[in-house]
């Protein structure tokens, strides 16, 4: 059972095994596709082969779509040669499911997938060609945040985003200005309206999509790189809606390859791509999923709705968004990462069979976090974490890792929590000081950034871009010390790690008297979380 065009042939035996083939005349939405375009996607990776392009399929399936998506890759190429060129552009959705059964559907909405770069000239004008056609809708984007950011931390640019940037649309290094250079050319073709859908997992996705290309379009109109009026073209005719996704997709599991190579299936292989990105011809997920979306397609879109999309307005998809990051899933998630690693868990399902942090994350979610939480009303906040706790983080068939969520926790503790804290503040009938297990959470980061487990066994933090700069403060304080710890000071009143300043609002002496009872020794850890999560 190979997953080609040709090892699709013999359809009988993969339905005996519970496999869901393609309904559709993929041969003809391959041809319709080329010829009359819709959707472009650019980012290859898992939650768009597993989400986005599962949603198209749904529309293939039931007649509601005849055309499929154009992928292209703008900086991982390895995945477009090892995974997509491999399989025909088929992907192996494999769903997670609570019960503990798994879905296997093969998604084949993916009409061609190429490297989106000049350097590549027969791929680069099969794109040119697809900006240039009247009947594209949109072109959405799973890039990660970090592939919105034109400039450094000091508010310079980037060296290779200045080059491109006095270059000019005709050869560039990154992926946002050939991005920008193909809008030229939909310009130059003659403006057809199109919406640019950021589907990346960060708040004001679509503000930092249209700010990224914005500024890159207005410096080369003003060095007079490109013609007069292609930044009014963008300003008028050019949408970029928000939106907030929502679908775990750890990397490929090899308890799920396992299940499948049992099955005759041949492709479970994993591929670490250049970028470090896992990945195979399956993708394992979870079976919860949300995508809420800007409706604001000036050339019209698919009809997403009817797949399970939320087409809504801005104000609410910010509130979805917010609803979910600062109380709802993210704190919950952060919450987890952080004592998992501590405890030596590695699982996050394996976390919830902890009666400690499943407390733990109840008491944050429903009486810390709930009091302050945003209503979007299309979605139920209670129903959603409700959710989360009882469906979603105990999946055992889902791979998560707290150290995988323990990733850049540094860039995520002012938006999951220190938004919350701001509620209490702003609030005339709550008090911060209420906020028992918030400061416990921060106070486990400190510990965390020691890099010593419960049983005081070396562990090393995952990738964060401040690491380094958070335990230079910790490099003076040992297990067993009773503190006051003012080394820490300074980095208590840092607002741009927790939101707010700790010192400022009192809280910071809570946060240091729960560290000194974390590194109190072997086993404190535990200790504490007995103590204080009741």
């Amino acid at each position: 059972m190979k997953l080609t065009n040709t090892g699709l042939q013999n359809r009988s035996e993969w339905e005996e095994k519970g496999y869901v083939l393609p309904s559709f005349d993929r041969t003809s939405m391959i041809q319709k596709t080329k010829e009359h375009p819709t959707w472009v996607h650019f980012g290859a990776g898992n939650i768009f082969r597993i989400f986005p392009a599962a949603l198209q399929q749904r529309l293939l399936s039931e007649g509601l779509g005849e055309t499929g998506i154009i992928v292209g890759e703008g900086f991982d190429y390895q995945i477009i040669d090892e995974v997509y060129e491999k399989h025909d552009n088929l992907t192996l959705m494999v769903t997670l499911k609570s019960d503990g059964t798994i879905g296997k559907e093969v998604i084949a909405s993916v009409a061609a997938a190429y490297k989106c770069d000049q350097q590549f000239s027969s791929e680069w004008e099969f794109f040119k060609k697809t900006f240039r056609s009247p009947s594209l809708q949109m072109a959405s984007f799973t890039i990660t945040e970090k592939g919105y950011a034109l400039k450094r931390g000091d508010g310079s640019f980037h060296p290779a985003i200045e080059k491109d940037l006095q270059a000019g649309p005709a050869q560039n290094i990154m992926f946002l200005p050939r991005l920008t250079a193909l809008m030229y050319e939909r310009y130059l073709s003659g403006g057809g309206k199109l919406a640019l859908v950021s589907m990346d997992n960060c708040s004001h996705n679509g503000e930092k999509l249209q700010n990224a290309v914005m500024t890159i379009a207005e410096a080369w109109e003003e060095n007079g790189l490109v013609k007069k009026g292609f930044v009014s073209y963008l300003r008028k005719d050019v949408s970029f809606p928000w939106s907030m996704i929502d679908k775990i997709t750890p990397r490929p599991d090899a308890k799920v390859a396992a299940m499948l190579k049992a099955d005759g299936f041949e492709d479970t292989s994993m591929v670490i791509t250049d970028k470090n990105t896992y990945t195979a011809a399956f993708v394992n997920a979870e079976e919860s999923q949300y995508l809420v979306i800007e409706d604001d397609f000036p050339a019209g879109r698919p009809q997403l709705e009817k797949a399970g999309v939320y087409f809504t307005d801005r104000d609410t998809v910010n509130k979805v968004e917010r609803m979910k990051v600062t109380t709802c899933l993210n704190p919950l998630h952060t919450t987890l990462a952080i004592y998992g690693c501590l405890l030596s868990h590695s699982l996050i399902s394996e976390e919830m069979q902890d009666p400690q942090l499943k407390r733990m994350v109840e008491i944050i979610g429903y009486e810390e976090g709930m009091p302050v939480v945003t209503d979007p009303k299309i979605l139920d906040p209670k129903a959603f974490i409700d959710e989360v706790l009882t469906v979603r983080f105990p999946n055992p068939f889902m791979p998560d890792t707290p150290q995988r969520i323990a990733t850049d926790t540094s860039q995520k503790l002012a938006i999951r929590f220190g938004e919350t804290i701001k509620s209490y503040l702003a609030s005339d009938q709550l008090e911060v000081s209420d906020l028992k297990l918030i400061p416990l959470v921060f106070a486990g980061w400190l510990r965390y950034l020691m890099g010593l487990d419960d049983e005081l066994n070396l562990f090393t933090p995952s990738p964060d871009p401040r690491l380094e700069e958070a335990q230079a403060y910790l490099k003076d304080i040992t297990i067993g010390m009773k503190g006051p710890f003012p080394e820490l000071k300074g980095l208590l009143k840092d607002e741009s790690i927790w939101g707010v300043n700790l010192l400022g609002i009192g809280m910071a002496d809570l946060v240091l008297s729960y560290f000194a009872e974390l590194i109190a020794g072997k086993g404190a850890v535990r200790k504490t979380l007995l103590k204080y999560v009741k």
